[in-house]
């Protein structure tokens, strides 16, 4: 009798999760709000010791147009990286300011946090199907599991911090110097966990954090234009891109940082975002309309033409040799909004010690 509880439990539960796979038309878009568009938020700043400048992103408005899906180039060879005539290809597209701050996920998935739908969802690329796995967050905008296991999310909207989601939902950390991290300014971008159960972050016009395993938050360098930001295979370098820079620092022991120094300078676009690391140390970093390629020791190797709009990349697939992006396109805060992700083939394969 037990073993057939437990089997009609087993049917129930994968019946459960092949009824929460839907493709993406089936989920709404939602309304969330980063924190700078929240009519709470002067009320918040009023109060810091030194309220930030003001912040916002343009687009807004009633823009109803639907817009093409920026051409997919096809890809010159970049030695041990990428093969000569690879082409991107859509595998996943929404309304609205969604799906960033994408990270591998088990059996080929892929994980990706929710600007507007205030969730975050797992996607299988072989069917096309998505479901919502951590839901009720708070305009979600990169995930980022730790090599421990540990998945965290960064959250943009009022109390804007870094939120542990497994293996238990706690707040790690919203407060910086006694004030929230709002009093920053800017808007929270990404992030990147550590081994250690601490996560770097990065705040647009501000700079690089780190949140410690008790969720003290620490601020380092001068990196004013901070966005992508991804530890090395090793973590004992954490690389942040800075405008068309990337720049680079050494970790220690106890997650601080020290010896910024610039790392390389991008090519194929002038907008570092999201990034990647390889097995054998490359990095990866999205630049708008492209993924610039550098070697470990900050040499460039090549650019990958991506489509108009690609603001982040990761590395995933069943043998994490597939590179996706993710692509914004559109007018942003509008009906008009578009996100894709898409995948090209890689001769490299994605860092597999951890999800990204």
């Amino acid at each position: 009798m037990r073993t057939t509880i437990t089997i009609s439990l087993f049917m129930a539960s994968l019946a459960a999760t092949a009824d929460a796979q839907q493709p993406a038309s089936a989920f709404g878009r939602g309304s969330g709000l980063q924190a700078w568009q929240d009519e709470r938020y002067q009320d918040i700043i009023s109060q810091c010791s030194e309220p930030p400048a003001a912040f916002r992103i343009g687009g807004g408005g009633e823009d109803l147009t639907t817009p093409p899906m920026p051409t997919l180039p096809v890809s010159p060879s970049i030695p041990d990286v990428i093969e000569h005539g690879k082409v991107w290809q859509v595998v996943w597209s929404w309304r609205g300011n969604n799906a960033d701050g994408p990270i591998a996920a088990e059996g080929g998935t892929m994980l990706f946090a929710n600007n507007d739908a205030g969730n975050v969802m797992a996607f299988d690329p072989d069917t096309g199907l998505a479901s919502i796995i951590n839901d009720d967050l708070n305009t979600p905008g990169a995930v980022s599991r730790s090599k421990n296991g540990a998945l965290f999310v960064a959250t943009r909207g009022i109390g804007t911090g870094i939120i542990q989601l497994e293996p238990e939902r706690r707040v790690l950390a919203n407060i910086f110097n006694g004030e929230p991290l709002e009093c920053v300014g800017g808007v929270m971008n990404d992030l990147s966990a550590d081994a250690k159960g601490g996560v770097y972050f990065s705040v647009s016009g501000s700079g690089v954090y780190y949140a410690s395993p008790d969720g003290e938050v620490s601020k380092y360098g001068d990196v004013p234009a901070a966005n992508g930001i991804i530890l090395s295979p090793d973590e004992s370098v954490l690389y942040a891109t800075n405008g068309a820079t990337v720049v680079a620092f050494d970790v220690g022991a106890d997650g601080s940082l020290t010896n910024q120094r610039d790392f390389g300078q991008l090519v194929g676009g002038q907008g570092g975002d999201g990034s990647a690391v390889d097995q054998e140390g490359r990095l990866y970093v999205a630049t708008g309309q492209s993924a610039d390629v550098f070697a470990p020791d900050g040499t460039f190797l090549g650019s990958i033409p991506g489509p108009r709009g690609m603001h982040g990349v990761a590395f995933g697939g069943k043998d994490k040799r597939t590179l996706y992006g993710i692509v914004f396109y559109g007018s942003w805060g509008t009906q008009a909004a578009r996100n894709a992700i898409v995948a090209i083939d890689t001769i490299a394969q994605g860092y597999t010690g951890r999800a990204k």
